[in-house]
């Protein structure tokens, strides 16, 4: 038999946005899983992948095995899947899992669910490129921050009477805060969201210009901006001067993430990570509608009509990880969509000797903390593993760990649990 379990070099995207040299958790994971790779101290490391995505492929760290990524051996050897997973997704690993360090803040975007992505394939092909949904999940490795749904009425009106500049681009806020009818806030939040975000490019520059003078005078005199959220604005305004998507944050949540907590972004769910290091894992798919906070294509209007716009405070965009019952060194996020689930793995320094059990999946092992060697029936030969290094597992087979590192190890295992 070809060996089912081996180990993965994986592809790096340097995007702008990345955090750089070794402040960058990517290139942290990568310098300590790889002593021969030399981290330029002044490229951004942004992304890791972890997958078989065609523009990401992972590279077989293998020379048994004739396939030189993990996307043409999936190919070959459909059965690695496990039999539902390969039925249900057309014999392909349905999800991509990366590392995101982030530096500045990404685009204010959104997915689009199955059927509006097949729509907006047909129509653009070339903006979205495929016709599949992209939910996604971010768990935290640093403290990390982003922008997440639509907040509670009473911050926004708040806002938009402690901020004339917002209030003249948006509107006096549509009807007030009245908790009338759920669905007349929604319709309200709506037209206010759409009237700011299709401003007039002028009108909404000489705002924002007008706020950011005003923040930044009232800060040197020692004022109190947390009225007006005025840290984040004058952040975001001078990684993107004069961009539309830094007036969101009156609209949108701030969401902290601790190490270990994580958010999940179901479709039309309005979202911009802004700063620190998580997982992410996600379905198969490219397409992002994007509204600002980018020198990308943006397409306001599909944006504006497929957002979700049920208010709700920041604390409920915080996604809870279950304990197993069977192994209590197990914790599993399971998101509300097929395409995928993942297990954060947290050996204690107490235990010497630990099988990483089979499932009915193909799944990807990322070793955040900890030494140990790895031994499974399905591997050629013994495979160290230590911070930073990446296996992929074919569905039932499992791993015996021998820990050598004093501290325990963590780890994470996306899979797809139908």
């Amino acid at each position: 038999f070809p060996p089912a379990v081996f180990p993965l070099s994986c592809a790096v995207q340097s995007y702008s946005w990345g955090k750089v040299g070794l402040e960058s958790e990517v290139a942290k994971l990568l310098a300590s899983s790889d002593p021969l790779v030399q981290i330029q101290p002044d490229q951004p490391y942004a992304e890791l992948w972890m997958g078989a995505h065609p523009r990401g492929d992972a590279v077989i760290r293998d020379n048994r095995i004739p396939q030189k990524t993990l996307g043409q051996w999936i190919a070959d050897n459909p059965a690695c899947l496990g039999a539902k997973v390969k039925d249900t997704f057309q014999g392909r690993l349905p999800f991509l899992f990366k590392v995101l360090s982030v530096n500045t803040a990404l685009s204010i975007q959104a997915h689009p669910n199955k059927e509006l992505a097949a729509k907006l394939h047909a129509q653009f092909p070339e903006h979205y490129p495929d016709a599949n949904h992209k939910p996604e999940m971010a768990i935290a490795l640093t403290p990390f921050e982003g922008l997440c749904g639509f907040r509670p009425v009473e911050e926004i009106v708040s806002f938009l009477q402690t901020v004339p500049e917002l209030r003249a681009l948006a509107g006096g806020g549509g009807g007030g805060s009245g908790s009338d009818d759920p669905r007349g806030v929604s319709a309200a939040l709506r037209v206010c969201f759409t009237r700011l975000m299709k401003s007039e490019k002028k009108f909404f520059v000489d705002q924002l210009n007008m706020l950011v003078k005003r923040i930044s005078q009232e800060v040197a005199e020692g004022k109190d901006t947390s009225g007006s959220n005025g840290d984040l604005l004058l952040r975001l305004h001078s990684q993107y001067p004069g961009d539309i998507g830094c007036f969101t944050i009156y609209f949108l949540n701030l969401v902290r993430l601790e190490p270990g907590e994580a958010m999940f972004l179901g479709a039309n769910e309005p979202h911009a990570y802004l700063h620190g290091d998580c997982v992410e894992c996600m379905a198969c798919s490219d397409n992002t509608v994007r509204a600002g906070l980018t020198p990308k294509f943006i397409d306001v209007l599909t944006l504006c009509e497929m957002l979700n716009y049920t208010p709700a405070p920041s604390s409920s965009k915080i996604f809870p990880a279950t304990q197993s019952q069977l192994d209590p060194s197990v914790y599993l996020y399971d998101p509300p969509v097929p395409d995928f689930a993942i297990m954060r793995i947290e050996i204690p320094p107490s235990i010497k000797l630990y099988l990483v059990s089979a499932v009915d999946s193909a799944s990807i092992l990322l070793v955040i903390q900890g030494t140990a060697v790895g031994t499974s029936t399905a591997a050629a030969s013994e495979m160290t593993l230590r911070r930073g290094s990446v296996l992929f597992i074919s569905a039932n087979e499992s791993i015996s760990l021998h820990l050598s590192s004093p501290d325990g190890m963590l780890l994470l295992r996306p899979c797809c649990l139908l």
